[in-house]
């Protein structure tokens, strides 16, 4: 389906080819609804690139433009813009495109890609803490946004199972680990005997020493040791479960570093042969001399002992999600501390002769209210398993003093979606580079650009249906055949047009139509707060929309129109939150 970005672009291509003059970009929606719903600068920069005068341009691009049924003619503002304003005819009628798609009007990619996004990955023996959420729901919004856009997508989480803490853990476990407090919590049990084996470490040469042997004998293979990490595995992962069953985030796959330990010698071996990487002082070393950006920054990726570390892994990687699971594009949702890192490993699949489109996608950091980073009174990582129970706890309190008369189940299913949606709102909403401040009062708002409110507007449109279904009011309308029923409200079409009269019906149906516009626009720099943003403006014009024009009460053919611009937004308002991992109840 066209969108109206793309019917204004295909005119004003012709445009400006009519007026002798070179493509110079495309429409962009309006950044002050006051001068039109799109506008160009491409007058501005013609002038710039031809030493003319821009508002000149513009005026000749403009008389070039033929607006016919979809648009007012465009119109010219300050040094050269042009605007553009739709015509509510036009509106009117992709309304009702949009109404008929199931799909609402977003198109399937033409190219898709095999994707493997890399998302989450938690490190065994520690609980998932606070600064996991960010790559959690970033990546679990990029895939399914990604996949809705019809890419196939490959959710993996590379879990940190292997590596030097291991000698740590399992000491721990042989000397000080208290088995009934394992019964209780395990994993809080294998952390505290791993800190206090840390301190006693760092006091004691021996107990060093002792450790490091550990590690050596999980290393070769010895079997107790082995026993003892499957067993620390097993633990972990049932406490990451928990938190993704929370979340509502699941994995295709989970190789964690232990995946591709023994592909790690043929990783160095051909590396070495390639002549990519080179033994400096003993240990295996990359160097970037051709890259002036890296040149100082050596990559080492088998240490002097023979050890392999983490860089060796992320090589092994890459092979494996190209070569096994042939992916065309990699993205690694990875914190911005990483840049370096990635920067080195992608150089190295460059000189390997990988293609793949391989992304580190970085994000910031979650604050507390002091504007640090968040951490527990006495100074720990706050658990993740902890702040998402306390958010659905917090929701549920907010239910209780405003609808008290729901079942419990319903106050605890919708306390879930509440607490959990607006745990990830907060996160979404937000720029992914931005570092933001971590409020409960701010986040379980029903004011404001927050998930609850954006649930609630969900909530209301869907009690204007039940209103009607108890009143046995006949409602509309998208029509999708002559018998045909919508899945939600279960009414039959009887309106085939809208009647758009009032501004405030206009002024929600556009932005409507322009979700298939919205949705792909986030993948072009991994942003789901423009999706976010996007829904925080339907949720606001509906809300104008509803005190401005009744819906129950309204007269035949109006009142049909209205109930179709009613489904519609929840329509766009459910699929858009789902989009970014969010459910919305059908009470509050």
């Amino acid at each position: 389906m066209e969108t109206f970005q793309s019917l204004l672009n295909q005119r004003f291509r012709d445009a400006l080819r009519n007026a002798e003059l070179p493509d110079a970009g495309e429409l962009t929606p309006a950044s002050d609804p006051r001068f039109g719903d799109y506008q160009t600068n491409a007058a501005l920069v013609l002038g710039k690139q031809r030493g003319e005068n821009p508002r000149v341009l513009a005026e000749k691009i403009a008389a070039q433009f033929d607006p016919g049924d979809l648009c007012e003619p465009p119109v010219v503002a300050g040094a050269g813009f042009i605007n553009f304003t739709l015509r509510p005819g036009a509106v009117a009628e992709k309304t009702m495109e949009v109404l008929r798609d199931q799909r609402l009007g977003v198109a399937e990619i033409k190219s898709p890609r095999r994707i493997v996004i890399d998302f989450g990955s938690p490190n065994v023996a520690k609980p998932m803490h606070v600064g996991h959420i960010r790559s959690t729901v970033l990546g679990d919004a990029l895939a399914r946004i990604a996949q809705f856009l019809g890419h196939e997508v490959i959710r993996d989480n590379h879990v940190g199972d292997w590596g030097t803490q291991f000698g740590m853990v399992i000491y721990g476990w042989k000397n000080l680990l208290d088995r009934q407090a394992l019964q209780r919590d395990p994993l809080a049990e294998i952390v505290h005997s791993y800190k206090e084996t840390n301190e006693r470490a760092t006091r004691d040469p021996n107990i060093r020493e002792a450790c490091r042997q550990e590690l050596i004998k999980l290393q070769a293979g010895d079997q107790e040791n082995l026993d003892i990490w499957n067993e620390c595995v097993a633990f972990s992962m049932q406490d990451f479960e928990h938190v993704y069953k929370l979340l509502d985030v699941h994995y295709d796959i989970q190789c964690g570093e232990s995946f591709y330990h023994d592909r790690l010698p043929g990783v160095v071996e051909r590396l070495l042969k390639s002549g990519i990487a080179e033994i400096s002082e003993g240990a295996v070393v990359v160097f970037f001399r051709d890259n002036p950006e890296l040149a100082d920054k050596p990559l080492i990726v088998r240490k002097r002992d023979g050890g392999f570390n983490y860089a060796t892994t992320d090589v092994a990687t890459v092979d494996y999600r190209i070569n096994d699971l042939k992916a065309d594009a990699i993205w690694y949702v990875v914190g911005a501390p990483q840049i370096l890192h990635f920067k080195q490993i992608f150089n190295i699949a460059r000189r390997e002769g990988y293609t793949a489109d391989l992304r580190h996608i970085t994000f910031g950091s979650i604050l507390g209210e002091d504007r640090k980073l968040m951490k527990t009174r006495s100074g720990e990582n706050v658990p993740l398993r902890d702040l998402l129970e306390e958010a659905c706890k917090r929701a549920r309190k907010i239910i209780e003093e405003k609808n008290p008369h729901l079942s419990e189940d319903e106050k605890t299913d919708i306390a879930d979606k509440i607490g959990i949606g607006a745990v990830k709102y907060a996160d979404l909403s937000q720029y992914r580079m931005t570092d933001y401040v971590f409020s409960w009062d701010k986040m379980l708002s029903l004011q404001g650009n927050t998930a609850p409110y954006l649930q609630n507007a969900y909530v209301r449109i869907r009690s204007i249906f039940r209103k009607a279904d108890e009143s046995a009011i006949a409602a509309p309308l998208w029509v999708v055949g002559a018998d045909a029923q919508h899945p939600e409200s279960g009414y039959k079409p009887v309106a085939a047009a809208l009647a758009l009269a009032d501004s405030a019906e206009i002024n929600l149906a556009k932005p409507l139509c322009q979700f298939a516009e919205v949705v792909p626009q986030v993948l072009n720099d991994f942003r789901p707060n423009i999706l976010a943003n996007y829904l925080f403006e339907v949720a606001n014009s509906f809300h104008t929309f509803y005190e401005a024009c009744p819906v129950l009460k309204s007269e035949e053919p109006v009142r049909s129109s209205r109930f179709a611009l009613c489904d519609l937004t929840a329509r766009v308002l459910k699929q858009g939150l789902d989009l970014l991992g969010i459910k919305v109840p059908e009470k509050m």
